[in-house]
């Protein structure tokens, strides 16, 4: 029986943080070990990896989405002068809220 597999998730290619725009690209992997995606403030720019770097696993569509916000809470913070955006434990709690709460929501 052939597996199914669920395609990336569709992310913005562009968002807006405060007076920036930052460009969303999805790359394969990151270049530093056991990242899934990375905030480029200079560039203003959000990376989401689709596969481990490690591992060459392929991340599930759920996984890429909730990195993107991971990454969005980072730049949110940034953005806002909160030093927070340093805090990985806190960035992790509040995006994997903010993750379910968009994934769960009913129109």
């Amino acid at each position: 029986m052939a597996t199914t597999r669920r395609p990336t998730p569709q992310l913005p290619r562009k968002v807006r943080i405060g007076d920036k725009q930052y460009s969303v690209e999805i790359v394969e992997s990151m270049r530093h070990k056991a990242q899934t995606g990375r905030v480029h403030y200079e560039d203003k720019k959000i990376e989401v990896a689709t596969h481990s770097n490690t591992s060459g696993r392929r991340f599930d569509p759920d996984e890429v989405n909730a990195t993107f916000w991971h990454e969005l809470v980072h730049a949110i913070l940034h953005d806002m002068g909160n030093p927070l955006y340093h805090n990985e434990a806190f960035v992790a709690r509040f995006s994997r809220r903010l993750s379910q709460a968009i994934r769960t929501a009913r129109f």
